[in-house]
C-alpha cells in the first residue's frame, strides 16, 4: 500500500461513521412518500412518456437522478434504454438492475413510472433524454431486444464504480456502454466492447472522490476499486461509466441526436430542449416550458 493510501486508511478508520453517513443509499430502505408526491411521480413519469411518444425516436437513453450524488457535483447516475415497444409497455426502459437480496445483477425491463419512482429524493427529480437519430437508434433497439446478446454482456459481478476499461466489474451504465457498442459496432462480447469504445473514443470524465469514499469498498458489497488503475486512485480520482459521459459519447458520435431535460419540484414540471442543464432545485429559468403538476 502506498503513503497515500495508507494515510486514506487511516482516515477512514478514524472517521467511520461519518463515511457511512455519507455513502449512497444503494440497497437500503427506499424513502416514504406521501399521496401527494405519488401523484406527482406518477404525473412526471407521463410528462416523460408523452415527450418520448412525440419525438419519433425509435430509441432513446434515458437517464434519472436517482443515487444521491450531488456532494461528487453530479445530478444523474442511472441510465437506461428506452424503446416505444417491445419490453412489455410503451416506451418500458431495459437496464442492468443489481438485485439487492440476491447480490447480483439482473437485466430488469421497468415502465417508466417506476424508473422515475426510484430515487433518493422524491421531493425534486430529473430525467434526462437523448433521443436518437435513427441511423443510431435502430440498431441500439435491435441489440436492446437481442436477449441473447444483451445477456452475454452482462457481468457476474457488479459495482457501482466500476473500471470502464476492465470486464472484472459493471455497473449499470457501462452495460448500456457496452449495448451501444454492440448496436454501432458490433461486439459480442464484453472485451470486444470495450476495445471499441476505446477507439471510438469513449472517455469517462474521471470523478475527484473524497478519501473515505476510496476505501468505502471495505464497508459496502457494491462498491470494488481493485479494477481501478492505482494512479488514479492515488489521485483520488475514480473514472467509471455515468450518464453524462454516455450522452457526451452519443452526443458526439450522433450530431442529430437531441437532449430533452425534465423535472418535478414544488415549482410544477419543467421541461427544457437543449441548452445548458435544468437549474437545482427545478427552479424554473427563462425559455423553460413550466407545466401543473394536477
Amino acid at each position: 500500500m502506498s503513503a497515500a493510501r495508507a494515510l486514506l486508511a487511516a482516515m477512514l478508520l478514524a472517521a467511520t461513521g461519518a463515511a457511512r453517513a455519507g455513502l449512497p443509499r444503494g440497497c437500503e430502505r427506499p424513502p416514504d412518500v406521501s399521496a401527494a408526491q405519488q401523484h406527482r411521480l406518477l404525473r412526471f413519469a407521463a410528462l416523460v412518456r408523452e415527450t418520448l411518444a412525440a419525438s419519433g425516436a425509435q430509441a432513446a437513453l434515458v437517464a434519472r437522478s436517482g443515487t444521491d450524488l450531488s456532494r461528487l457535483g453530479l445530478r444523474y447516475s442511472h441510465a437506461a434504454v428506452a424503446l416505444p415497444d417491445g419490453l412489455g409497455s410503451p416506451w418500458a426502459v431495459r437496464q442492468l438492475y443489481y438485485a439487492c437480496a440476491e447480490g447480483v445483477p439482473r437485466l430488469f425491463d421497468q415502465g417508466l413510472a417506476g424508473f422515475v419512482a426510484g430515487t433518493d429524493d422524491v421531493r425534486v427529480g430529473y430525467v434526462s433524454l437523448l433521443l436518437l437519430p435513427p441511423d443510431a437508434a435502430a440498431p441500439l433497439a435491435a441489440a436492446a431486444l437481442d436477449e441473447p446478446l444483451a445477456l452475454a454482456l452482462l457481468n457476474a459481478r457488479y459495482s457501482a464504480n466500476a473500471y470502464p476499461f476492465s470486464t472484472r466489474f459493471q455497473n449499470c451504465n457501462q452495460w448500456l456502454a457496452e449495448l451501444l457498442a454492440a448496436a454501432a459496432g458490433g461486439a459480442r462480447t464484453r472485451a470486444a466492447a470495450q476495445a471499441w469504445l476505446r477507439g471510438a473514443g469513449y472517455a469517462p470524465e474521471p470523478v475527484r472522490v473524497p478519501p473515505w469514499l476510496l476505501l468505502a469498498g471495505h464497508l459496502v458489497p457494491w462498491l470494488h476499486f481493485g479494477d481501478h488503475p492505482a494512479g488514479q486512485l492515488d489521485a483520488g480520482l475514480v473514472q467509471t461509466s455515468l450518464p453524462a459521459a454516455l450522452d457526451a459519447f452519443a452526443l458526439a458520435r450522433w450530431p442529430g441526436a437531441r437532449r430533452v431535460e425534465l423535472c418535478h419540484g414544488p415549482h410544477g414540471l419543467l421541461r427544457r430542449d437543449g441548452g445548458p442543464p435544468l437549474a437545482d432545485g427545478c427552479v424554473p429559468q427563462p425559455g423553460d416550458r413550466v407545466l401543473p403538476t394536477d
